[in-house]
């Protein structure tokens, strides 16, 4: 049988089909690698298939016959830079994605905050606290912000014999932490108020929270450095984040979209913008989508991003010192700047209480104890030392 004037045979038909669909697998497999890397990044699978997409279009080379493989080798060539330009692409998006985000959700480096270390950056007392716990110690959590305080309290109060993570000195964050304290595996939660969605599943477990002032917070906004917007009316940031107003240029900026990020649901921040919004409608939170090709698509809160048209929130002491980015500057509400003194004297607005949360009717003695002490001149010098505002 003649084909193109050549002489071929059911045998050399057979081998040349095999050589295409193994050419073909070999390559949707370095296709589908290319990808993987270029939208997913570089985790463990990542370097894997990173090298597969570059070895195993050599195969080729071996399928093909002598005749072929200088074609074949071109090709492999070609495509070998087309992966490595996918690799620095993705590199450069990732860094570039990373510079402007401010994590107001992320998780600080608890172990620069340990009790019982001379090198520890946790706020320490001149003199012996007038309490000091042995026995029955209160199981204690709380919020990222508030780590470095509740850490303060153990150096002070507790024995140094108590470890980080072993059930009595704890961190779980906000969601984890009143899940815990829902559950009475904790006696004591730092943080702030919790949000309705946490009491409700609490009450449902038989447990009633219980609060205690400990200190004040202000709850702030804030934009790029470079935003020529510098105040903002309580009412402006309800239109914000309720949808009514979508441009800078309705309140005195340059006129670009306004990027109003939001938190993940439970958080503390996310809680407070909630209260301060009051009645008023949030809009939709502004969303990132992953295309994740082993699981779908992925939707979750946006990280605040520093882009010029942007806006987030916070805490003070979170934002100013445990972030501590050059690059945003925090607003002031109706024409007052958050600090210290205008917490203190109510100047400032949106202000916060920062809670010892414990529940109805626990039988250890010592988290009263453990309270008062808080509540007393020495522990609310270390709440004013770590940054926070003290009540008394």
């Amino acid at each position: 049988m003649k084909l193109f004037g050549k002489e071929i045979n059911a045998k050399m038909i057979g081998i040349t089909f095999l050589k295409m669909l193994l050419t073909i697998a070999i390559l949707f497999i370095s296709v589908y690698a290319a990808l993987y890397i270029l939208i997913l990044g570089y985790d463990l699978n990542g370097i894997f298939v990173a090298m597969a997409s570059l070895i195993l279009p050599l195969l080729v080379t071996l399928v093909w016959t002598k005749k072929k493989r200088k074609k074949v080798f071109i090709i492999w060539l070609a495509y070998t830079i087309i992966t490595l330009g996918a690799c620095g692409i993705n590199k450069a998006i990732v860094e570039y994605e990373d510079s402007l985000k401010i994590k107001t959700d992320i998780n600080i480096n608890v172990f620069d905050y340990m009790p019982f270390e001379e090198d520890s950056k946790i706020v320490k007392l001149d003199e012996e606290a007038t309490l000091k716990l042995e026995n029955n110690l209160p199981r204690v959590d709380g919020a990222a912000a508030v780590f470095p305080l509740y850490s303060a309290f153990v150096n002070e109060v507790y024995p140094d014999s108590v470890e980080f993570r072993e059930g009595i000195f704890e961190y779980n964050n906000t969601v984890g932490g009143y899940k815990l304290l829902g559950e009475k595996e904790i006696d004591i939660f730092f943080g702030a108020y919790p949000s309705r969605e946490q009491i409700d599943t609490a009450k449902q477990k038989g447990t009633e929270f219980e609060y205690t002032e400990i200190g004040k917070e202000a709850f702030v906004f804030f934009v790029n450095k470079d935003n020529p917007v510098d105040n903002l009316t309580s009412e402006q940031i309800k239109d914000i984040y309720s949808g009514k107003i979508t441009n800078w240029k309705d309140v005195g900026g340059n006129d670009e979209e306004i990027l109003a990020f939001q938190r993940n649901e439970g958080s503390g921040s996310q809680s407070m913008l909630k209260r301060f919004m009051g009645d008023t409608p949030i809009m939709k939170a502004k969303t990132e989508q992953v295309n994740d090709l082993m699981s779908g698509i992925i939707t979750q809160v946006a990280d605040y991003k520093n882009y010029d048209n942007s806006i987030g929130f916070s805490f003070r002491y979170y934002l100013e010192t445990l972030i501590a980015n050059p690059n945003v500057k925090t607003l002031k509400v109706d024409g007052v700047a958050p600090t210290p003194e205008t917490i203190a004297n109510g100047t400032y607005g949106i202000t916060a209480s920062l809670y010892a949360v414990t529940y109805k009717d626990n039988p250890n003695e010592n988290v009263k104890l453990l309270i008062d002490w808080i509540l007393s001149e020495q522990g609310q010098e270390l709440v004013e030392k770590t940054g926070y505002t003290k009540i008394k």
